[in-house]
């Protein structure tokens, strides 16, 4: 059962920036241009943005539940939201799931979720006690359909045998870190997986932490990056090279390095790249990359240089 996104844009906007590098307003004015340009899909996390100084987990959720009473648009979205990495809920046992979601619940506003997605695995946890813990907040009501994030190919596996044996609900998509720079796991298990299943594949770090941007020529571009720490990770040879192809890959189609990159994730199959945007102008950006087709000749040219990602 693949995540039904009719009628919306195949992109999936990430909210991991409210209330952390978007202010409130800021993050308003996001979520209203990016409806208006015809997307629906808002993902998010109990856990955001706990990892920033000041913040505690839940700080997207309560922006996004103000925003949804505010605009009244709880009806026009699809609304994801994750459990079990908030330290205060982290793990994913029965009683636990329960709690995250009621007070995940309480800080949108709403009485359901679209997607809720097993953020990360708990190995306490059979596949099939997982089954039946997504399956009764399918049951009661509260949830529209399950995600996996973050669980290993043979975990996922395991979950989809357990909940068909069962009879429970089945997971109806799968949020994984792909991109130019970052493709094995999708491409070595993960992708398999989607299409086997009939699950909706949707891409996180689609962006490679911005490296895919464009603005990151070479190392000298790193000082004082918001997100240096994980760029450094691609800070190399590759990395740099990489970008010189998406750049003039971008430029033949006269868009940003960004809409190419993401082009390129749907190119591959990718339902949805999950990605944010701090202000209303980098939106456009996202916007023309799920509107934009590559040619063979452009894909093929990002698959070279992305090469040594591959593994």
């Amino acid at each position: 059962m693949t995540l039904d996104l009719t009628g919306s844009l195949p992109l999936a906007l990430g909210g991991n920036t409210f209330g952390w590098t978007s202010d409130e307003e800021e993050s308003f004015a996001v979520l209203d241009a990016f409806l208006a340009a015809g997307g629906r899909h808002i993902d998010t996390a109990d856990v955001y943005s706990a990892w920033a100084p000041g913040n505690d987990g839940g700080v997207s959720e309560r922006v996004i539940g103000r925003w949804l009473a505010d605009r009244g648009t709880r009806d026009q979205v699809v609304l994801a939201t994750k459990v079990g990495a908030l330290e205060s809920r982290k793990g994913l046992a029965r009683e636990n799931v329960e709690a995250a979601l009621e007070e995940s619940l309480e800080r949108l506003g709403t009485d359901h979720v679209d997607l809720y997605y097993a953020h990360f695995d708990d190995d306490s946890q059979s596949p099939a006690e997982l089954a039946r813990t997504f399956d009764a907040l399918v049951r009661a009501g509260k949830v529209r359909e399950i995600g996996l994030s973050n669980l290993s190919p043979a975990r996922q596996l395991a979950y989809i045998e357990a909940a068909q044996a069962e009879g429970l609900t089945l997971p109806s998509a799968i949020q994984v870190q792909y991109s130019l720079a970052h493709r094995a796991d999708v491409e070595s298990g993960y992708g398999q997986i989607a299409r086997d299943h009939d699950l909706a594949l949707l891409s996180y770090f689609s962006l490679a932490a911005g490296l895919l941007t464009g603005k990151y020529r070479g190392p000298e571009d790193l000082s004082g990056a918001a997100r240096s720490g994980q760029l450094e990770g691609y800070a190399t040879t590759e990395g740099f090279a990489l970008v010189d192809t998406l750049v003039t890959v971008a430029e033949r189609h006269e868009v940003e390095p960004t809409s190419a990159a993401l082009a390129w994730l749907r190119a591959k199959g990718v339902s949805a790249p999950v990605a944010s945007a701090r202000t209303t102008e980098q939106l456009p950006a996202l916007i023309d990359g799920v509107r934009l087709e590559l040619d063979e000749k452009d894909v093929a040219e990002l698959d070279a240089a992305s090469a040594p990602f591959t593994s």
